[in-house]
């Protein structure tokens, strides 16, 4: 059985705040360097031991990983020749931070240029003139990544259940959220949007995720909805019995609130049975093939 950390919004939300741009740096790094993969798989973070990684990501004829770690609040590059350069990051302004890393990509022999800017946030300042001060509670960091680390661990079992398409276990940097989303195999293109939503959104999919909460849903929870929404999804029953259906921008959101799932007798079996249902009910309802697409173990 996991144990989940609080994870009190107001508690953190500016070192919150403060971590998400940091990591927006680094994956805006991976986003540059990686060759482009489909629905954006190529600018995502990952689970690590320590923390959040890139991964290796090729670069001339090796590769190189950025490892942001959570419990010594360090960021380490290193290379497949084993060079590697770190750096500590509490006390760092988001300038610092920014032109520290570079630093020690080019200390490397590493050479990658980004547009340095914040995506999607509501910091709108450039990297390189962020330089006010900026919390940064490590304790808090550390307790973050004990969350994601259990709850990377129920997303693997969730994984292990399905056959189809599905991403990795994976970080988006731009929303701050950990995902995993399911493919039923029909093309579904979405018309409008940006092209980052027509790349993300051209097939059917089912997406269930985390999110430490931000300044319009102040508090960390679990969430899950379909792409196209079926008719009635919001109907669907969800488990467990203090999960809801939300409206998310004219959708349906299925969440489940993380102090919710915390305090259950059993953690991981009340946010596996929050994405078991939210899955069911939506590709049900949307009329997947869920017999031909369930992992039968043998």
């Amino acid at each position: 059985m996991i144990t989940l950390p609080p994870l009190p919004y107001a508690d953190w939300s500016d070192t919150r705040d403060t971590l998400h741009l940091f990591l927006q740096i680094i994956g805006k790094i991976r986003l540059k360097a990686h060759p482009k993969l489909n629905h954006w798989w190529h600018v995502t973070l990952y689970p690590h031991v320590r923390g959040l990684t890139t991964g290796r990501v090729p670069y001339e004829d090796s590769g190189f990983e950025i490892l942001y770690d959570m419990f010594d609040h360090e960021v380490i590059v290193s290379r497949n020749d084993g060079r590697r350069s770190s750096f500590a990051v509490p006390g760092l302004t988001v300038s610092q931070f920014y032109e520290t890393l570079f630093s020690h990509l080019g200390e490397l022999g590493i050479t990658v240029s980004i547009v340095a800017v914040p995506y999607d946030n509501k910091s709108k300042i450039p990297f390189r003139e962020d330089d006010a001060p900026r919390a940064y509670d490590a304790a808090a960091v550390s307790a973050f990544w004990r969350a994601l680390c259990a709850i990377s661990g129920v997303f693997e079992g969730y994984r292990s259940r399905f056959v189809g398409k599905q991403t990795p276990v994976q970080l988006y940097w731009h929303s701050f959220d950990l995902v995993v989303t399911r493919f039923s195999g029909r093309a579904h293109p979405l018309e409008g949007g940006t092209q980052s939503d027509r790349e993300a959104y051209s097939h059917e999919v089912i997406s269930i995720g985390f999110w430490p909460g931000d300044d319009s849903f102040p508090e960390a929870a679990f969430y899950g909805y379909a792409y196209p929404e079926p008719e009635g999804m919001n109907a669907a029953p969800l488990e467990p019995a203090n999960a809801f259906w939300a409206d998310k921008n004219g959708g349906a959101l299925a969440i489940l609130k993380y102090d919710d799932a915390r305090s259950a007798a059993d953690p991981d079996e009340a946010i596996a049975a929050f994405l078991e249902s939210l899955y069911d009910g939506a590709a049900h309802k949307a009329h997947w093939p869920v017999e031909e697409l369930n992992h039968i173990y043998r």
